[in-house]
């Protein structure tokens, strides 16, 4: 049974009543108040004050103060007058009644901050994607008018190239022209004179020499060009694949299998999702979404690569790395049960257990054994790093936090200290 709080003390005017009620050396911490419209309830254990109010307070603008050591309650009537006592005289089960209903509105009261809260996030993390959304925009129309700035300014260039080309070609025809002219007016006089000497049979010659002369000083020199280059057929050879065992113990099949889950995963997504329509092509590429990810993840923005990872795994859901990253942002974000669950589904991906996909496999196993820990769950934890540190012997950071859990389980150490 608690004890009765009786010691308190209130004061009134016409539309305030005060109450001060002692916390008997208990901490703020373990003080919990229910008030409505009719009834007042302050449980701090073993102790318990209550009150069923004389008159109805309008407790959406009533106020608590808790500390040094009391409690005080402003709470404001709804009528404008003086109590003539601050309990009133009601039978146990009215009394009965007006708890049960305090404490529905109370829990109805609970129950809508739940959903403001669960809304407002929500609509944060939609504004947070929208935001990073616009930025990737912005930086992609950036980027295509700075290449489009950059194609006008080389057209402007070719095309004044090519007009002072052009220019220069002309002038050059106009300077053979006028050289062509000057000597043809010379011309005649010298055929004048001369073919009235020569005879007939000679005179075919002396016109086929001028010509052959006048082409040859009317057109330039001809450029020294090199020989166009020979054909040819580049024979390219690849290096075969070495396993690190030798072929008898080899996992050649397993290795294969692998890869082709690898590249079957990456052929198959799915596009037809609604929530992707208003995404371009290239955001709709699980590859393209886990690198912006990871961006995210370098720059400490946890959430927003987790909605990347999400969208990502949406579209594929056989790409272990997105799982694996994924994990270790809840880490960041200390949402172990989501880790393990997201490291659990990478190992079972990475599967079958081959060299090539080593490196993954140990930060999964590292991952799970981490939010194993966190969880106080040591046992488990200790296996996840034993079966890293298989993968990888050499390891000694891994060597070394395997043992300070093996500790932990040993009780030699404590678990703040590993």
């Amino acid at each position: 049974m608690p004890l009765i709080v009786k010691d308190h003390t209130w004061t009134q005017n016409q539309n305030t009543v005060y109450i001060c009620v002692p916390l008997k050396g208990v901490k703020t911490a373990n003080v919990h108040v229910i008030c409505t419209d009719e009834y007042l309830k302050v449980s701090f254990p073993p102790f318990l004050f209550e009150v069923f109010l004389f008159g109805p307070i309008n407790e959406e603008k009533s106020e608590a103060r808790i500390g040094n050591g009391v409690a005080v309650f402003t709470l404001q009537k709804r009528r404008d007058e003086l109590w003539e006592q601050l309990f009133t005289n009601i039978d146990k089960e009215k009394q009965k009644q007006v708890r049960e209903q305090a404490i529905l509105k109370v829990q109805e009261k609970e129950a809508e901050k739940s959903k403001a809260k669960a809304a407002r996030i929500q609509q944060e993390k939609k504004y947070a994607l929208e935001t990073m959304m616009k930025l990737e925009n912005e930086e992609r129309d950036r980027i295509q008018k700075m290449k489009d700035e950059e194609c006008a300014r080389a057209t402007v260039e070719l095309d004044f190239w090519r007009e002072k080309q052009r220019k220069t070609a002309e002038e050059n025809d106009n300077q053979r022209k006028l050289q062509g002219a000057g000597k043809h007016e010379n011309k005649p006089v010298y055929q004048k004179t001369e073919r009235a000497n020569v005879t007939p049979a000679i005179t075919p010659l002396l016109n086929t020499a001028n010509t052959t002369s006048g082409q040859r000083s009317s057109k330039q020199k001809p450029k020294d060009l090199p020989a166009p280059r020979s054909a040819g057929c580049i024979k390219i050879s690849f290096t075969p694949r070495v396993f690190p065992t030798a072929l008898r113990e080899s996992r050649v099949p397993e290795e294969e299998e692998w890869l082709k889950k690898q590249a079957e995963a990456r052929r198959a997504v799915d596009t037809d999702l609604a929530e992707l329509d208003d995404l371009r092509e290239e955001e709709r590429n699980p590859d393209w979404l886990k690198e912006k990810g990871d961006k995210l993840f370098m720059a400490g923005n946890f959430q927003a690569a987790v909605n990347a990872y999400n969208l990502a795994i949406k579209l594929n859901r056989k790409i272990p790395a997105l799982f694996s990253n994924r994990a270790a942002c809840h880490l960041k974000l200390r949402n172990l049960h989501k880790a393990i669950e997201d490291s659990s589904q990478a190992l079972e991906l990475l599967t079958p257990a081959v060299a090539s996909n080593a490196a993954a496999r140990l930060k999964a196993h590292v991952r799970r054994g981490t939010a194993f820990c966190e969880l106080q769950l040591y046992v488990e934890g200790l296996l996840d790093y034993q079966a890293a540190l298989q993968i990888d012997p050499q390891n000694e950071a891994l060597r070394n936090d395997t043992d300070k859990i093996r500790e932990v389980i040993q009780g030699t150490t404590s678990p703040s200290s590993s």
